[in-house]
């Protein structure tokens, strides 16, 4: 699995609000500046990150974004499902889902490895929350 710059910069992003939420809403303009990311990007992801119920936006004098939940309750999980759209490092782990067909699978003796392996990231970044990371409390594997 490889991250791209969608799930990186989500995550940053999301850190961003997190460590100012006292300030109320926050430009997309303050974050890019704080995190040195393109703007134009930026308004790209946080569409992904609103889209995903992980943040709210106002418009206006006073708008912005802020994040929709308590960074506690936002997963690392869940972030990288909305802006990367899986968690799998091939398309085997996803066999037998809805829409993925693999005409293979019956016989193919890899295929518990790799759904086994996509459990065991997906069960570690689901203990990881936004709150974590911007506090270093980062779970063991």
């Amino acid at each position: 699995m490889m991250i791209s710059t969608k799930g990186r910069y989500a995550l940053l992003v999301l850190t961003d609000l997190a460590q100012h939420e006292n300030q109320g809403n926050i430009s997309l303009k303050a974050i890019a500046e704080r995190q040195h990311v393109s703007m134009k990007y930026l308004e790209m992801i946080v569409s992904l990150l609103r889209e995903g119920g992980l943040v709210t936006s106002c418009r206006g004098k006073e708008g912005g974004y802020r994040l929709a939940r308590p960074a506690a309750d936002i997963r690392v999980s869940e972030i990288i499902r909305v802006t990367e759209g899986s968690l799998a490092m091939m398309a085997c782990p996803d066999c037998g889902t809805e829409g993925v067909t693999c005409e293979r699978a019956d016989m193919c003796l890899t295929l518990p490895m790799w759904q086994r392996l996509e459990g065991i990231i997906d069960d570690y970044l689901s203990k990881i929350s936004i709150h974590d990371l911007i506090t270093g409390h980062i779970p063991p594997a």
